[in-house]
Protein backbone atom coordinates (compact mmCIF):
# COMPACT_ATOMS: atom_id res chain seq x y z
CA UNK A 1 0.00 0.00 0.00
CA UNK A 2 1.63 3.21 -0.59
CA UNK A 3 -0.23 6.58 -0.19
CA UNK A 4 -0.13 9.61 -2.19
CA UNK A 5 -3.20 11.17 -1.86
CA UNK A 6 -2.10 13.60 1.82
CA UNK A 7 -3.65 16.42 0.05
CA UNK A 8 -6.70 15.24 0.86
CA UNK A 9 -6.34 13.90 4.43
CA UNK A 10 -2.72 12.62 5.93
CA UNK A 11 -1.88 8.85 6.48
CA UNK A 12 -0.60 7.75 8.59
CA UNK A 13 -1.73 10.37 11.13
CA UNK A 14 1.38 11.19 13.58
CA UNK A 15 1.97 9.21 16.76
CA UNK A 16 -0.67 8.68 19.59
CA UNK A 17 -3.12 10.66 17.59
CA UNK A 18 -5.62 7.56 17.74
CA UNK A 19 -4.45 7.03 21.76
CA UNK A 20 -5.65 10.08 22.43
CA UNK A 21 -8.74 9.98 21.15
CA UNK A 22 -9.85 6.50 22.39
CA UNK A 23 -8.32 7.98 25.50
CA UNK A 24 -10.28 10.55 25.70
CA UNK A 25 -13.87 8.34 25.02
CA UNK A 26 -12.76 5.17 27.80
CA UNK A 27 -11.71 7.51 30.51
CA UNK A 28 -12.85 11.19 30.04
CA UNK A 29 -15.73 11.55 27.66
CA UNK A 30 -17.06 14.67 29.84
CA UNK A 31 -18.43 17.59 28.37
CA UNK A 32 -16.17 20.92 28.53
CA UNK A 33 -18.47 24.17 30.21
CA UNK A 34 -21.27 21.97 31.16
CA UNK A 35 -20.17 19.91 33.97
CA UNK A 36 -18.52 21.13 37.49
CA UNK A 37 -16.31 18.31 38.59
CA UNK A 38 -12.94 17.58 38.02
CA UNK A 39 -13.21 15.39 35.34
CA UNK A 40 -15.00 18.18 32.98
CA UNK A 41 -12.10 20.39 34.01
CA UNK A 42 -9.35 17.74 32.94
CA UNK A 43 -11.03 17.90 29.26
CA UNK A 44 -11.49 22.06 29.67
CA UNK A 45 -7.71 21.83 30.01
CA UNK A 46 -7.01 20.10 26.92
CA UNK A 47 -8.92 21.98 24.87
CA UNK A 48 -7.17 25.05 26.17
CA UNK A 49 -3.96 23.28 26.06
CA UNK A 50 -4.97 22.42 22.55
CA UNK A 51 -5.35 26.21 22.05
CA UNK A 52 -2.54 27.44 23.18
CA UNK A 53 -0.72 24.98 20.38
CA UNK A 54 -2.27 25.84 17.31
CA UNK A 55 -1.40 29.87 18.84
CA UNK A 56 2.14 28.06 19.17
CA UNK A 57 2.06 27.01 15.60
CA UNK A 58 0.47 29.98 14.51
CA UNK A 59 2.46 32.33 15.78
CA UNK A 60 -0.18 34.29 18.23
CA UNK A 61 -0.87 34.95 21.76
CA UNK A 62 -3.98 34.41 23.18
CA UNK A 63 -5.37 31.44 22.70
CA UNK A 64 -9.04 32.39 23.13
CA UNK A 65 -8.38 33.22 19.66
CA UNK A 66 -8.77 29.75 18.51
CA UNK A 67 -12.23 28.79 18.07
CA UNK A 68 -12.65 25.26 16.57
CA UNK A 69 -15.20 23.80 14.35
CA UNK A 70 -15.60 20.68 12.34
CA UNK A 71 -13.89 21.29 9.36
CA UNK A 72 -11.76 24.23 7.80
CA UNK A 73 -15.03 24.35 5.24
CA UNK A 74 -17.30 25.23 8.44
CA UNK A 75 -14.58 27.69 9.22
CA UNK A 76 -14.68 29.78 6.07
CA UNK A 77 -18.41 29.27 5.95
CA UNK A 78 -18.21 30.84 8.98
CA UNK A 79 -15.89 33.32 8.49
CA UNK A 80 -17.60 34.25 4.71
CA UNK A 81 -21.23 34.28 5.92
CA UNK A 82 -20.90 36.08 8.89
CA UNK A 83 -19.24 38.99 7.71
CA UNK A 84 -20.91 39.86 4.00
CA UNK A 85 -23.97 41.70 3.18
CA UNK A 86 -25.46 42.93 0.37
CA UNK A 87 -23.28 45.18 -1.62
CA UNK A 88 -20.28 44.05 -0.43
CA UNK A 89 -17.56 43.03 -2.82
CA UNK A 90 -14.67 40.18 -2.30
CA UNK A 91 -11.36 39.71 -4.38
CA UNK A 92 -10.66 36.07 -4.29
CA UNK A 93 -7.80 33.94 -6.60
CA UNK A 94 -8.63 31.91 -9.21
CA UNK A 95 -7.40 28.54 -7.95
CA UNK A 96 -9.51 28.87 -4.41
CA UNK A 97 -11.51 25.76 -3.53
CA UNK A 98 -15.06 25.00 -3.49
CA UNK A 99 -15.01 25.47 0.76
CA UNK A 100 -14.56 29.59 -0.58
CA UNK A 101 -16.52 29.07 -3.91
CA UNK A 102 -19.75 27.63 -3.10
CA UNK A 103 -20.22 29.80 -0.45
CA UNK A 104 -19.19 33.15 -2.31
CA UNK A 105 -21.85 31.90 -5.29
CA UNK A 106 -24.41 31.49 -2.09
CA UNK A 107 -23.85 34.80 -1.09
CA UNK A 108 -23.51 36.24 -5.02
CA UNK A 109 -27.48 35.63 -4.81
CA UNK A 110 -27.58 37.66 -2.11
CA UNK A 111 -26.27 40.88 -3.33
CA UNK A 112 -22.29 40.18 -2.80
CA UNK A 113 -20.07 39.94 -5.67
CA UNK A 114 -16.71 39.19 -5.73
CA UNK A 115 -13.69 38.70 -8.59
CA UNK A 116 -11.24 35.99 -8.93
CA UNK A 117 -7.35 37.23 -9.78
CA UNK A 118 -6.55 35.21 -12.92
CA UNK A 119 -3.65 33.58 -11.42
CA UNK A 120 -0.94 32.37 -14.60
CA UNK A 121 -1.15 28.58 -16.14
CA UNK A 122 1.73 27.64 -13.54
CA UNK A 123 -0.46 28.69 -10.55
CA UNK A 124 1.47 31.78 -10.27
CA UNK A 125 -0.64 35.02 -8.99
CA UNK A 126 1.27 38.81 -9.68
CA UNK A 127 -0.28 40.03 -6.69
CA UNK A 128 -0.70 43.34 -9.15
CA UNK A 129 -3.84 41.43 -9.88
CA UNK A 130 -5.69 41.01 -7.23
CA UNK A 131 -4.47 44.89 -6.52
CA UNK A 132 -6.18 45.61 -9.92
CA UNK A 133 -9.49 44.22 -8.52
CA UNK A 134 -10.19 46.09 -5.62
CA UNK A 135 -12.91 48.49 -5.60
CA UNK A 136 -14.47 51.11 -3.00
CA UNK A 137 -17.00 48.42 -2.32
CA UNK A 138 -14.31 45.93 -1.51
CA UNK A 139 -14.41 44.64 2.45
CA UNK A 140 -12.32 41.45 2.01
CA UNK A 141 -9.73 39.59 0.26
CA UNK A 142 -9.21 35.79 0.95
CA UNK A 143 -6.89 32.99 -0.65
CA UNK A 144 -5.78 30.14 -0.58
CA UNK A 145 -1.83 29.77 0.83
CA UNK A 146 -1.11 27.01 -1.96
CA UNK A 147 -3.12 25.41 -4.47
CA UNK A 148 -4.87 21.94 -3.48
CA UNK A 149 -4.51 20.85 -7.06
CA UNK A 150 -0.90 21.83 -8.21
CA UNK A 151 0.44 22.94 -4.88
CA UNK A 152 2.11 26.52 -5.90
CA UNK A 153 2.17 28.75 -2.97
CA UNK A 154 0.34 31.98 -3.47
CA UNK A 155 1.78 35.26 -2.23
CA UNK A 156 -0.44 35.61 1.20
CA UNK A 157 2.44 38.25 2.70
CA UNK A 158 2.37 40.54 -0.30
CA UNK A 159 -1.74 40.06 -0.34
CA UNK A 160 -1.33 40.60 3.61
CA UNK A 161 0.46 44.28 3.17
CA UNK A 162 -1.97 45.17 -0.02
CA UNK A 163 -4.86 44.45 2.82
CA UNK A 164 -3.49 46.55 5.89
CA UNK A 165 -2.66 49.62 3.22
CA UNK A 166 -5.87 49.14 1.95
CA UNK A 167 -7.92 48.35 5.17
CA UNK A 168 -9.38 45.15 3.79
CA UNK A 169 -10.15 42.03 5.75
CA UNK A 170 -7.85 39.45 4.46
CA UNK A 171 -8.31 35.72 5.31
CA UNK A 172 -6.32 32.75 4.53
CA UNK A 173 -6.82 29.22 3.83
CA UNK A 174 -4.40 27.51 5.41
CA UNK A 175 -5.96 24.04 4.23
CA UNK A 176 -2.69 22.58 2.51
CA UNK A 177 -0.11 24.44 4.47
CA UNK A 178 -0.82 24.50 7.83
CA UNK A 179 1.69 22.31 9.66
CA UNK A 180 4.31 22.77 6.43
CA UNK A 181 4.90 25.94 5.85
CA UNK A 182 4.93 28.57 8.01
CA UNK A 183 2.73 30.91 9.26
CA UNK A 184 2.35 33.85 11.60
CA UNK A 185 -0.99 35.55 12.30
CA UNK A 186 1.84 38.57 13.83
CA UNK A 187 3.64 38.93 10.69
CA UNK A 188 0.90 38.73 8.40
CA UNK A 189 -1.99 41.04 10.53
CA UNK A 190 -4.31 38.44 8.92
CA UNK A 191 -7.79 38.78 10.00
CA UNK A 192 -8.51 35.34 10.10
CA UNK A 193 -6.29 31.59 9.40
CA UNK A 194 -8.58 28.63 8.60
CA UNK A 195 -6.83 25.35 9.02
CA UNK A 196 -7.98 21.30 9.41
CA UNK A 197 -6.76 18.74 11.31
CA UNK A 198 -6.56 16.22 9.42
CA UNK A 199 -4.01 17.63 6.44
CA UNK A 200 -1.08 18.63 6.79
CA UNK A 201 -1.38 19.07 10.86
CA UNK A 202 -1.85 14.95 10.81
CA UNK A 203 -4.81 14.80 13.20
CA UNK A 204 -8.22 13.29 12.46
CA UNK A 205 -10.78 14.08 10.32
CA UNK A 206 -13.71 15.98 11.92
CA UNK A 207 -11.92 18.81 13.66
CA UNK A 208 -10.65 22.55 12.17
CA UNK A 209 -10.93 25.84 13.31
CA UNK A 210 -10.30 29.48 12.81
CA UNK A 211 -7.87 31.95 14.66
CA UNK A 212 -9.02 35.28 14.28
CA UNK A 213 -8.18 39.06 15.74
CA UNK A 214 -10.29 40.53 17.82
CA UNK A 215 -11.36 43.11 15.50
CA UNK A 216 -12.74 40.87 13.20
CA UNK A 217 -14.36 38.87 15.33
CA UNK A 218 -15.96 42.22 16.95
CA UNK A 219 -17.50 42.66 13.40
CA UNK A 220 -18.61 38.80 12.47
CA UNK A 221 -22.05 37.36 13.47
CA UNK A 222 -22.40 34.10 14.50
CA UNK A 223 -23.16 31.46 11.94
CA UNK A 224 -24.49 28.82 14.18
CA UNK A 225 -26.01 29.73 17.49
CA UNK A 226 -26.68 28.00 20.38
CA UNK A 227 -25.66 26.77 23.94
CA UNK A 228 -21.97 27.29 24.89
CA UNK A 229 -22.01 26.49 28.33
CA UNK A 230 -21.17 30.05 29.64
CA UNK A 231 -23.73 32.77 29.95
CA UNK A 232 -26.47 30.42 30.47
CA UNK A 233 -29.03 33.11 31.67
CA UNK A 234 -29.69 34.70 28.38
CA UNK A 235 -30.62 33.74 25.36
CA UNK A 236 -28.34 35.95 23.46
CA UNK A 237 -24.67 34.74 22.04
CA UNK A 238 -21.98 35.96 24.04
CA UNK A 239 -19.93 38.52 22.45
CA UNK A 240 -16.39 37.00 24.38
CA UNK A 241 -13.92 34.37 22.12
CA UNK A 242 -13.42 31.80 21.61
CA UNK A 243 -17.53 31.46 23.22
CA UNK A 244 -19.37 33.19 20.48
CA UNK A 245 -18.56 30.59 17.58
CA UNK A 246 -18.40 27.58 19.50
CA UNK A 247 -22.18 26.94 19.75
CA UNK A 248 -23.27 23.09 20.56
CA UNK A 249 -20.78 20.45 21.65
CA UNK A 250 -17.76 19.97 20.19
CA UNK A 251 -15.90 17.34 18.92
CA UNK A 252 -13.47 16.45 21.72
CA UNK A 253 -12.15 13.29 20.83
CA UNK A 254 -11.17 14.77 17.39
CA UNK A 255 -9.63 18.06 19.68
CA UNK A 256 -7.48 15.15 22.09
CA UNK A 257 -6.49 13.32 18.74
CA UNK A 258 -5.67 17.29 17.39
CA UNK A 259 -3.74 17.92 20.92
CA UNK A 260 -1.69 14.76 19.87
CA UNK A 261 -0.69 15.41 16.42
CA UNK A 262 0.42 19.25 16.99
CA UNK A 263 2.59 18.18 19.70
CA UNK A 264 4.30 15.78 16.72
CA UNK A 265 4.30 18.75 14.39
CA UNK A 266 5.93 21.09 16.59
CA UNK A 267 8.18 18.71 18.07
CA UNK A 268 9.47 17.50 14.56
CA UNK A 269 9.68 20.45 13.09
CA UNK A 270 7.37 21.82 9.99
CA UNK A 271 11.06 22.93 8.80
CA UNK A 272 12.24 19.46 8.78
CA UNK A 273 8.26 17.63 7.51
CA UNK A 274 8.52 20.29 4.79
CA UNK A 275 12.05 19.63 3.94
CA UNK A 276 11.29 15.72 3.90
CA UNK A 277 8.29 16.22 1.48
CA UNK A 278 10.33 18.50 -0.89
CA UNK A 279 13.05 15.37 -1.53
CA UNK A 280 9.87 13.39 -2.36
CA UNK A 281 8.65 15.69 -4.79
CA UNK A 282 11.93 16.50 -6.34
CA UNK A 283 12.41 12.95 -7.23
CA UNK A 284 8.90 12.22 -8.81
CA UNK A 285 9.36 15.76 -10.94
CA UNK A 286 12.33 14.53 -11.99
CA UNK A 287 10.99 11.21 -12.92
CA UNK A 288 7.69 12.47 -13.97
CA UNK A 289 9.60 15.29 -16.60
CA UNK A 290 10.90 11.61 -18.63
CA UNK A 291 7.60 10.85 -19.30
CA UNK A 292 6.82 11.59 -22.59
CA UNK A 293 3.35 13.48 -23.74
CA UNK A 294 2.73 13.77 -19.79
CA UNK A 295 2.17 17.48 -18.65
CA UNK A 296 3.59 18.68 -15.01
CA UNK A 297 0.36 21.27 -14.05
CA UNK A 298 2.04 23.93 -12.44
CA UNK A 299 5.52 24.99 -11.19
CA UNK A 300 7.68 22.49 -12.61
CA UNK A 301 10.34 22.57 -9.90
CA UNK A 302 10.61 23.08 -5.72
CA UNK A 303 10.55 26.74 -5.19
CA UNK A 304 7.03 28.40 -5.21
CA UNK A 305 5.51 24.80 -4.25
CA UNK A 306 4.41 22.40 -1.92
CA UNK A 307 4.10 18.49 -2.31
CA UNK A 308 1.21 18.05 -4.13
CA UNK A 309 2.01 17.31 -7.76
CA UNK A 310 -0.65 17.00 -10.61
CA UNK A 311 -0.14 15.21 -13.83
CA UNK A 312 -2.42 15.50 -16.98
CA UNK A 313 -1.92 12.21 -18.85
CA UNK A 314 -4.21 12.79 -21.67
CA UNK A 315 -1.63 14.55 -23.95
CA UNK A 316 0.54 11.01 -23.82
CA UNK A 317 -3.42 9.36 -24.97
CA UNK A 318 -4.17 8.18 -21.31
CA UNK A 319 -7.51 8.77 -19.55
CA UNK A 320 -6.50 10.27 -16.47
CA UNK A 321 -9.29 7.87 -14.38
CA UNK A 322 -7.93 5.35 -15.78
CA UNK A 323 -4.29 5.95 -14.95
CA UNK A 324 -5.41 6.50 -11.36
CA UNK A 325 -7.22 3.14 -11.03
CA UNK A 326 -4.56 1.20 -12.43
CA UNK A 327 -2.30 2.56 -10.14
CA UNK A 328 -4.42 1.49 -7.28
CA UNK A 329 -5.59 -1.65 -8.66
CA UNK A 330 -2.23 -2.92 -10.15
CA UNK A 331 0.13 -1.50 -7.93
CA UNK A 332 -1.36 -0.36 -4.61
CA UNK A 333 -0.90 3.47 -5.49
CA UNK A 334 -3.30 5.64 -3.73
CA UNK A 335 -3.68 9.07 -5.59
CA UNK A 336 -7.00 11.65 -6.28
CA UNK A 337 -8.07 12.12 -10.05
CA UNK A 338 -10.64 14.97 -11.42
CA UNK A 339 -11.65 18.01 -10.48
CA UNK A 340 -10.23 18.23 -6.96
CA UNK A 341 -13.30 20.57 -5.32
CA UNK A 342 -11.49 23.21 -7.73
CA UNK A 343 -13.20 23.28 -11.14
CA UNK A 344 -11.84 27.28 -11.51
CA UNK A 345 -8.48 26.35 -10.66
CA UNK A 346 -8.10 23.54 -13.45
CA UNK A 347 -9.57 25.99 -16.04
CA UNK A 348 -7.10 28.44 -15.27
CA UNK A 349 -3.98 25.69 -14.73
CA UNK A 350 -5.23 23.98 -18.51
CA UNK A 351 -6.98 20.78 -17.46
CA UNK A 352 -10.58 21.62 -17.33
CA UNK A 353 -12.93 19.24 -18.03
CA UNK A 354 -10.24 15.99 -17.72
CA UNK A 355 -8.72 17.29 -14.41
CA UNK A 356 -5.39 15.40 -13.18
CA UNK A 357 -4.15 13.13 -11.19
CA UNK A 358 -2.86 14.08 -7.64
CA UNK A 359 -0.12 12.63 -6.06
CA UNK A 360 0.81 14.57 -3.16
CA UNK A 361 3.63 13.36 -0.65
CA UNK A 362 3.28 13.31 3.58
CA UNK A 363 6.59 13.25 4.92
CA UNK A 364 6.68 9.41 6.51
CA UNK A 365 6.79 8.73 2.38
CA UNK A 366 10.14 7.29 1.17
CA UNK A 367 11.96 7.11 -2.22
CA UNK A 368 11.15 3.84 -3.30
CA UNK A 369 7.24 4.55 -3.29
CA UNK A 370 8.29 7.51 -5.51
CA UNK A 371 10.40 5.04 -7.80
CA UNK A 372 7.65 2.09 -7.51
CA UNK A 373 5.15 4.87 -8.74
CA UNK A 374 7.38 6.24 -11.70
CA UNK A 375 8.09 2.80 -12.81
CA UNK A 376 4.56 1.84 -12.98
CA UNK A 377 3.83 5.08 -14.51
CA UNK A 378 6.68 4.27 -16.93
CA UNK A 379 4.94 1.05 -17.70
CA UNK A 380 1.68 2.28 -18.54
CA UNK A 381 3.21 5.05 -21.08
CA UNK A 382 4.85 2.19 -23.07
CA UNK A 383 1.57 0.05 -23.09
CA UNK A 384 2.73 -2.42 -21.01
Amino acid sequence: MIYFDNGSTSFPKAPGVGEAMANLLATSAFNINRGGYAGAYRVADMVLDTRELVCQLLDWDDPKNVAFSGNITQSLNMLLKGYLKKGDHVVVSSLEHNAVMRPLNQLAELGVSFDAARAEVDGRLPIERVEALIRPETKMVVLTHASNVCGTVLPIEEAAALCRARGLHFVIDAAQTAGVLPLSMKKLGASAIAFTGHKGLLGPQGIGGMLISDDFAKELEPLISGGTGSVSDTEFMPAFLPDRFESGTMNLPGVAGLNAALQYVLKTGTAAIYEAEMALSGRFLAGARALPGVRIVGVDGLEGRVSTVSLDFTPAGLDNAAVAFRLDSEHGVMTRCGMHCAPRAHKTLGTFPQGTVRFAFGHTNTAEEVDICLAALTGMIKGS
